[in-house]
């Protein structure tokens, strides 16, 4: 549907291509990889542009002619309910000069007026209104760039993709998952952004492995067994899905983490025990918000989800946590946080804000810290990558996969 302007430098692809083929396997990415501006466009065109992205939950555009503008690296995407209740991601760029259409973060319109010029779209980004434009001129050929879109258990995903990769994989098992948490019926509790000056790599190296949480996270670390190594936790991990099986639910859980050679794109979902008495991811191991979904009471676990690169989903049975990485430039990135709980829940009454985003915020200061520690050691000339430990066996899986994806057009 959309094809991004790229333009290509053939002793540029070579160097690239070159610091590909001389990664030495089972090591961290060379400096390069998190320097370079040739090496993050690279990223853009060939992971961001190519993979889905979750943008947000579909509760926070509830009514007709509600929207919010997202900002994906150096693109400003309209997402909006139109009259029918569809959902439309559309990009903030008017047909006629490339203005912006869109001039609030987030409202309700029944249409957008261009500022410059005054052409008008529908929420739906057909092209309502040209004025003092020829007869000849055809208004359906200038509608707001569309991009493609999924709404799965209240998840909007987005693709830039002419050709999206099929998404059939990652319906099923957010069906066997985020389904069986309720996600289709939550609400957005609270959301916070936050910025990273630090290559996007590198904050998604850092959440797909654990190996840091035992001396980085002590607040996680008291009530998530994955902070040990998987075979010390496997009779935790029995105790959980026994508790799982007997209140009747089948939490999915399924490895499709592939590269995009397929057509495909990629999903992997894992589950992992809390400690002993710990009901969800909280300050106290206590209750936090009611019960969704299937729950009728608390199994003791987690469910994990990594999707398409930027894309992280983590499932409790009475809340939820959307993680969503954003590259800025070669140097900064943005993490979102979104947490969910079920929609009929009420703060104050069913939920405390504040208790229910605590861990969460204590953890991701911890992990925006560490990212920029290590980006600063990073930039040093005589940075050398070492080897990846068996408790990062999610990030070794992630550079191979990375490397893949930025070694073919």
């Amino acid at each position: 549907m959309l094809a991004p302007e790229t333009f290509h430098h053939s002793a540029s692809q070579d160097r690239i291509d070159r610091l590909v083929a001389k990664h030495r396997p089972g090591h961290a990415l060379a400096r390069p990889f998190y320097m370079d501006p040739e090496i993050y466009e690279r990223d853009l065109e060939r992971v961001f542009y190519r993979h889905w992205h979750c943008l947000a939950h579909e509760s926070v555009i509830p009514n007709p002619g509600d929207f919010e503008v997202f900002n994906l690296a150096s693109e400003a995407i309209i997402l909006s309910r139109a009259k029918d209740g569809a959902i439309h991601a559309m990009l903030n760029l008017c047909r006629h000069r490339g203005a912006e259409v869109c001039t609030k973060q987030k409202g309700n319109a029944k249409a957008f007026v261009c500022p410059y010029h005054a052409w008008t779209y529908g929420n739906d980004g057909a092209l309502k209104a040209a004025r003092l434009m020829p007869k000849e001129f055809k208004r359906e050929d200038h509608g707001l760039k569309k991009l493609h879109v999924r709404v799965v258990e209240g998840l909007v995903f987005i693709s830039f993709a002419k050709e999206p990769l099929d998404f059939s994989e990652v319906e099923n098992l957010l069906h066997a998952t985020a389904g069986q948490y309720g996600w289709g019926q939550a609400k957005v509790a609270h959301r916070e952004m936050y910025s990273i000056d630090a290559n996007w790599k590198l904050a998604v190296e850092n959440y797909v492995e654990c190996y840091h949480c035992g001396p980085a996270h002590p607040e996680y670390s008291e009530t998530h067994a994955l902070e040990q190594p998987l075979h010390m936790i496997e009779e935790l991990n029995a105790k959980m899905e026994a508790r799982t099986c007997a209140l009747g639910i089948d939490v999915g859980a399924g490895d499709h983490w592939q590269t995009s050679r397929g057509g495909k794109e990629a999903i992997h979902a894992f589950r992992y025990a809390l400690y002993d008495g710990v009901q969800t991811g909280s300050k106290d191991g206590l209750a936090l918000s009611t019960l969704m979904g299937r729950f009728t009471d608390f199994d003791g676990g987690v469910t994990s989800v990594h999707l398409g690169g930027t894309t992280f989903l983590v499932c409790y049975a009475d809340h939820g946590m959307i993680y969503r990485f954003i590259p800025r430039s070669v140097g900064v990135c943005e993490m979102e946080l979104i947490w969910l709980v079920d929609a009929k829940a009420e703060e104050g009454r069913d939920y405390d804000l504040e208790k229910l985003t605590w861990l969460w915020k204590v953890t991701t200061d911890e992990d925006k810290a560490i990212i920029e520690h290590t980006a600063r050691g990073v930039r040093s000339h005589f940075y050398e990558p070492g080897p990846i430990a068996p408790m990062e066996q999610n990030e070794l899986r992630y550079i191979n996969w990375y490397l893949d994806e930025v070694s073919r057009p």
